[in-house]
This record gives structure tokens, sequence and C-alpha cells, in this order.
């Protein structure tokens, strides 16, 4: 009796260990608006593969918006919040340069119109990432859907856990790890820099004042920062040149980014940083020496799983009216 008693016991831990792996899993599902609003989706895509060819750099402002938005509170709009008192996480530094907020609001209407209060914005964010960036020629990864948009966007809580162009590895892990992603997906989605622009102030220091007044950090290849130097960031005050974070082929999702990385060429500390790390070097060259599907496949399930994190379902939050402000 006491064995069959036993296995009853494991038998019903079991069972409660499944059912709950089953409703993290569920939390988010394929075409989950198929009944409440059966074109969303495709409303979405219309809209984007119309404009987005016209200003393709929006492509990398979304993705990074999207990673903004989910490291914060997790995927739940709440970068897309204002703040009458200047407070928000788009207050925050790191998403002072972010661009596309009424691109979402827009697509947003759209979705209003066709299906008031249905569509959430965290969901719309998800969604533009994902059809921009296969617009403009990147990989497709899926997008499950049923998030719902959160009621809080704190500036402070942005500023602290939004990884840092500045960052070392230590810090970069540490910060992604916080939210439940690896080395594996921090290096990945780093990949996401081959479209990317950035501007000086995020390298002027590598520039200028690495290790003493005037002095080009060690770590970045000496003609690379000199011919920024003469080129782009001519002042270490220099605040409004724009920069490619792919110099020759940031219109092209690719490798591109990583081989800069072995050449000592990555913008960012953050990005030279990557190689710092044995592992982190060592799937680097993993991603240079296999096919550019294999980047896009291991980017596309980075990207999904980042897009599950600490989301808001069932009940929880709100479906907004409008992205940029909560319900009354």
């Amino acid at each position: 009796m006491a064995g069959t008693s036993s296995a009853r016991i494991v038998l019903v831990v079991v069972s409660g260990v499944l059912a709950l792996i089953g409703s993290a899993q569920a939390q988010l599902q394929m075409n989950f608006y198929a009944s409440s609003c059966p074109k969303a989706e495709q409303i979405v895509l219309d809209y984007v593969k119309q404009n987005i060819p016209n200003a393709p750099s929006l492509a990398a402002s979304f993705l990074r918006m999207h990673f903004h938005d989910c490291i914060v509170r997790g995927c739940d709009a709440s970068v897309l919040l204002n703040s009458t008192s200047g407070q928000a996480e788009k207050n925050a530094v790191p998403n002072l340069t972010l661009r596309g907020f009424d691109f979402i609001e827009r697509v947003k209407s759209l979705l209003e119109a066709e299906c008031p209060g249905v569509v959430s914005c965290a969901d719309i964010l998800a969604l533009v990432a994902r059809d921009s960036v296969l617009t403009t020629g990147g990989p497709f990864w899926n997008v499950p859907t049923g998030r719902r948009d959160g009621v809080i966007s704190n500036i402070t809580e942005a500023n602290a856990n939004i990884p840092s162009p500045f960052h070392n590895f230590t810090t970069l892990l540490t910060l992604f790890s916080n939210q439940g992603l690896n080395l594996t997906d921090l290096v990945l989605l780093s990949g996401g820099h081959t479209i990317g622009i950035s501007h000086c102030p995020a390298v002027s220091r590598r520039l200028y004042n690495s290790t003493g007044a005037g002095r080009i950090d060690p770590t970045m290849d000496s003609e690379y920062a000199e011919n920024l130097k003469a080129n782009k960031c001519k002042t270490a005050s220099d605040n409004t040149t724009i920069l490619e974070m792919d110099p020759g082929s940031r219109k092209t999702f690719d490798l591109s980014y990583y081989s800069l990385l072995l050449k000592r060429r990555g913008l960012f500390q953050s990005d030279a940083a990557l190689t710092t790390d044995s592992t982190s070097l060592a799937f680097i060259n993993q991603l240079l020496t296999s096919s550019p599907q294999f980047f896009f496949d291991e980017f596309a399930k980075a990207m999904e799983k980042m897009g599950r994190v600490n989301v808001k379902t069932g009940s929880e939050g709100q479906i907004r009216k409008q992205c940029a402000l909560v319900n009354n």
C-alpha cells in the first residue's frame, strides 16, 4: 500500500509540474486574435510593408524599442507611455533616441477601428518589430500574441535595467540573466546591431578619453578609431552625427557585425565586450563559420524567447485605447 501511495504522490507532483509548464507556455499563443480580431496581424503587416520601405532605418529602431520594452517590466508596452512629469521609461537616457512612437500609434488606431479594445500595444510593438525587420530583408521569427499592456512606466527602472554602450561583459550578462536570458541570447540579440545606428556620445569616451585625456581605447582598432575621429566624431562634444554600427553593411541583416568585432571594430564598448569572454567569443566564431541561415534561425529563437519575458496575460494589465496613455 505504501508503494502505491508513493506512486500516486509522484504522479500528482509530476502532473502538477507538467501543468505549470503547460500554463507558462499557454500564456502566449500563435494567432491569439484569430477569433477576436482575425485581421489584426495582417493589418499590422500591410501597414509595415506600405511604410517601412520608405524609412528602412525604422526597422532597427523598432527592434531596439521592443528590446528596451521587454528588458524593463517585461514586454508590456511600458516604453510607449507618456509622463506629464517626465518620469516615464521613454524619458530615460537610453530611450531618448528611440524613434517611431507615432508609427506604433497609427497602427493602433487602425486596429482600434477594426476591433476596439482588443489588440494590445505590447503585441503591436512585438509584431511591428518582427515585420519591419522581415520587410527589410532580415529574419522571420514567430510572435505568439496575447500580451496585455502595463500601467506603470518608471524612468529609474529603465536607467537601471537597459544595457549601456559602456557596460562590460559581466554587467551585460547580469542584466540579461535578470530577465531570464542567457549568454547565447546576449550574443544573438546584440547581432541586431547589424542594422543599427547610433550617435557620437555612445563612443566618444572610447575615442577621446579612454585611458586619459585624448587617448583612444586600446581595445579599439586604431585605424578605425582615427577614421571615426577624422570623419564622424570630430570633437568629443559632438552629439548629433549619426554613426553606422555595421559600416558598409548597415542596410543588410547579416554576419558582418560579428566579423567587425573580431577586427576590434565594434562601435560600443559593450560590442567589444562580447569578445572578452571565451564562451561568447567561441559562439561568435561558430556563427561566422556557419551559414547565414544558422544565424537567422538562432536569432529568431532568441527574439521569440525575449518576446516572452515577464509578459502580462489573462486579466493582468489592460488593453490601452492609445499606446501612450493608460486607460482612465
